[in-house]
């Protein structure tokens, strides 16, 4: 689960000495101006922000658990495809050689390697117990562990050849759900030869919106490119690629996971409050509908399948008329309408295909590599499904600077690059899933690496933006080679010091950010991408910071240690740090890397069977 902080009742804090004395050692501005938002989502982005002096972005003060929203969605009623549980490993795969090396042969499209897919990126991965409560864990990490990610598969059903089914994903049980039979023939738009299938996500944002009110909706795009990198990965050692379809409209994946079949009603235009209005609460189920996010498509590594999203849209459309099973159930008895983030969600939407979009696969490129010896004898199974974010660090463990620099190469979008090649283009696992070159860079909080100076740094994920970071930055930071860092990792050091308290003052006070071997802050290109590419990227941005601490978390635990997602900071606070102004980068998400506190107290039981309650 991803560390946040409920969120209070705003409060107002004075600028620490550890911030103070950066920001009053350099002769930029230490005061960070901010744009005028000129557009719904940099909107939404400045009135969500956590401040230092402002105090948090509207939330609803306190937990009402009795309204605490099930995890767990099902469709009723509807025939079911039992997944084998666990599936056959067909083959493990260890963990850096996913990374490392060409991935293995494809498999065949079956309920085994289906289940194993699942079983590998969405499904639980156990339950924890203490005292009288009872909770689930999942292979995809969530905010608060809340989980408003939903699943939904089109595939051909293994056991009835030639009937296209429309699946949602059921975690709890490991099954699915068929919704609906695709109509005939579709099935050539829909799963262009050699696809294998055809996976969405969704999200329902009153999960999130019942703990974290306004802020909920950067935080359930977070989980989206969780989601994503954790499909990408388990897609992978099934000899599968995964790329999303990004050239559909939020219409067309709206009828692909049917949120008008068997969901609540839309608002009605009483239903949403005035924008003025904090919140209102009471009865309104239509806070429970799912909001369609992104479809990936499945396919053999090493194919490329000739979509055409004009056909796909056509064959969409049929999809109004199909006949829908089951009736969602019900998540909450009591609500409360955080109208802003529904609003938002609106105002950027995707409503066709970019002129010239088209479908298209990279070449696959593997990840540098240092030393296969830098990590546990881990198989990536036995890593996805024993992944958990830590509430709480040691403080004292020194990680390697061999390891933290494979680690950082794991964080390369373009992987080993050669003479003359830059980073940039999202050609490495899991960063391929994305069609977009690189927006997210990493400035990170080093604390305890051996041989590595204490101080601030900075990842340059996308080396076409480095004049331009450099330029936004403070201009007297080092922009200096850590040593021994390896030729093709784009890590610079900008200043030497101790940073503990610096990262936890700007991480909302939360000491794991300063007890770990590392921490950091995801920079992203924000202005210039809405204006020029258009609103639809504001969620996408969030996706690539997903997809990026799914790789901190998978790399953390593949050494031996633990990771923690923290949405939760002080958003110009961290600007004020680089010397960052105006609108045109932004802190998106943080993240803390270290050795984790284990609560004796807390008892893990297995993921399958559970003990038979929802929570």
């Amino acid at each position: 689960m991803l560390l946040l902080r409920s969120h209070r009742s705003p409060c107002r804090l004075p600028l620490l000495p550890a911030i103070h004395r950066i920001t009053m050692s350099s002769s930029s501005s230490s005061s960070p101006s901010i744009t005028p938002a000129s557009s719904a989502a940099a909107d939404y982005h400045c009135r969500t922000k956590h401040s230092l002096t402002a105090g948090y972005a509207r939330g609803p003060g306190r937990l009402d658990w009795a309204n605490q929203p099930n995890p767990f969605l099902r469709f009723s009623p509807s025939s079911v495809i039992a997944l084998p549980n666990p599936p056959p490993l067909v083959s493990p795969v260890h963990y850096p050689a996913l990374f490392h090396s060409p991935p293995p042969p494809p498999q065949p499209l079956s309920l085994d390697s289906l289940s194993d897919l699942l079983f590998h990126s969405l499904a639980l991965s156990a339950w924890k117990s203490a005292g009288a409560s009872t909770w689930s864990l999942r292979v995809n990490p969530s905010s608060g562990n809340l989980h408003p990610t939903e699943a939904h598969v089109l595939f051909d059903h293994p056991e009835e050849p030639r009937r296209l089914v429309v699946a949602h994903y059921a975690p709890r049980d490991h099954l699915l759900e068929i919704r609906a039979t695709g109509p005939a023939g579709s099935r050539s738009a829909l799963l262009p030869p050699p696809a294998t299938a055809v996976l969405a996500l969704s999200s329902i944002f009153w999960r999130e919106a019942w703990k974290y009110g306004e802020r909920a909706l950067r935080y359930c795009n977070h989980d989206v490119g969780h989601a994503l990198a954790a499909v990408a990965v388990a897609a992978a050692t099934l000899g599968w690629d995964a790329r999303l379809l990004d050239g559909l409209s939020d219409q067309d994946l709206g009828r692909l996971v049917g949120v008008e079949k068997g969901c609540p009603a839309p608002a009605p235009p009483e239903g949403m409050p005035d924008s003025n209005v904090v919140t209102s609460r009471g009865k309104a189920p239509w806070v429970e509908r799912h909001h369609p996010d992104c479809a990936l498509l499945l396919f053999p590594v090493g194919s490329e399948p000739e979509v055409d999203y004009a056909r796909i849209s056509d064959a969409l459309r049929g999809f109004d008329g199909l006949e829908w099973a089951g009736k969602a159930n019900g998540l909450s008895k009591n609500h409360v309408v955080w109208d802003v983030i529904y609003r938002t969600a609106e105002a950027i939407k995707k409503h066709h295909p970019e002129p010239g979009e088209q479908f298209s696969v990279s070449p696959w490129r593997k990840s540098a590599e240092l030393s296969e010896g830098l990590y546990k004898e881990r198989t990536v199974q036995e890593v996805v499904r024993h992944r958990r974010s830590a509430v709480d660090m040691d403080g004292t463990h020194v990680m390697s600077k061999e390891q933290f620099y494979q680690m950082l190469l794991h964080c390369l979008p373009s992987g080993e690059v050669g003479p003359g090649e830059r980073q940039g283009p999202q050609s490495a696992l899991p960063f391929r899933v994305l069609p977009w070159d690189a927006e997210v860079h990493a400035a990170l909080f080093v604390h305890r690496v051996s041989g590595l100076p204490r101080g601030l740094y900075f990842l340059v994920r996308n080396e076409e933006h480095f004049d331009t970071l450099r330029h936004a930055m403070r201009q007297d930071f080092e922009w200096a080679r850590p040593e021994g860092c390896p030729d093709g990792l784009p890590l610079y050091r900008l200043l030497k010091g101790d940073c503990e308290r610096l990262a936890m003052q700007i991480s909302c006070l939360q000491d794991i950010a300063s007890h770990g071997c590392f921490s950091l802050g995801m920079i992203a290109r924000f202005e210039a991408v809405l204006r020029d590419k258009g609103e639809w990227m504001y969620p996408r941005l969030f996706w690539e910071t997903g997809v990026l601490g799914q790789v901190l978390y998978l790399e953390a635990h593949a050494v031996g240690i633990s990771a923690t997602g923290i949405g939760c900071y002080f958003d110009d606070a961290v600007h004020e740090v680089l010397g960052l102004k105006d609108l045109e980068f932004q802190s998106l998400y943080h993240f803390t890397v270290g050795a984790p506190v284990l609560d004796k107290r807390i008892m893990s039981l297995p993921a399958y069977p559970g003990p038979g309650i929802d929570a």
